[in-house]
């Protein structure tokens, strides 16, 4: 996809990650919707504020309306609580589960027809080196996430037929305000996986994998776990 004149729209642009693919898109000559909760909070010069929060599907329906010539759609709006599945509190578990997978649904739903009526296009889904990596103190997030790259795979085959291309980004910790309380000893600059994003969107890639983390991960799928 040739990002120069496309029209994007990015959820949870208003900081980490989003932020920088809008300002990258912007880069790139691409119109940008930033989309967010809270609009007055995206302050970006040249980003078009756009009001959406993944988990109220009016705002969903109204920032479709809104965003009408879309030609890429970029879920990344997400949260983590850090809840555990069988000891943690089960809103918290849904919570994850209603923004993490049900919010990039019911946004790519309300988008399918106004990327297909502009001829197509692409939809990116931020995921995460925890589709496939399930750590106890993290599992309700890795659920979520594990939920959302079964989501990419077969929402990428529904479109096909569309024009619309689904591509997922798998990274692991960022430096951003999400991961701020996990120890890590390298967390991956936030800017550098936006522009290995947009890289990726551009070379038509499927499966963007941005940090040696995620790429050693990936490889190992094939194994078994170990069983005591």
């Amino acid at each position: 996809m040739d990002l120069k004149d496309a029209v994007a729209v990015v959820t949870g642009a208003n900081r980490g990650l989003g932020r920088h693919l809008a300002s990258q898109l912007l880069q790139r000559g691409a119109k940008v919707y930033g989309a967010a909760r809270r609009p007055e909070t995206m302050d970006l010069p040249g980003v078009i504020p756009l009001r959406l929060d993944v988990t109220d599907e009016e705002s969903i329906r109204a920032a479709a309306r809104t965003a009408s010539d879309a030609t890429l759609l970029v879920n990344n709006a997400g949260i983590s609580t850090a809840t555990p599945l069988i000891a943690g509190d089960l809103d918290a578990v849904r919570l994850e589960m209603e923004t993490n997978f049900f919010g990039p649904l019911a946004v790519t739903r309300a988008f399918t027809p106004v990327l297909a009526g502009n001829g197509g296009g692409t939809v990116l889904n931020v995921l995460s080196v925890l589709s496939w990596l399930h750590p106890a103190g993290l599992g309700s997030y890795a659920a979520a996430k594990a939920a959302a790259w079964a989501l990419t795979d077969a929402s990428r085959e529904e479109l096909a037929p569309r024009g619309i291309t689904v591509s997922a980004l798998h990274v692991g910790y960022m430096a951003t305000d999400m991961a701020a309380g996990i120890p890590a000893e390298q967390k991956a600059d936030p800017a550098d996986v936006a522009a290995q994003a947009l890289q990726g969107i551009e070379s038509g890639l499927l499966e963007i994998l941005a940090d040696e983390t995620t790429r050693y991960v990936k490889q190992s799928l094939a194994t078994s776990p170990d069983v005591a």
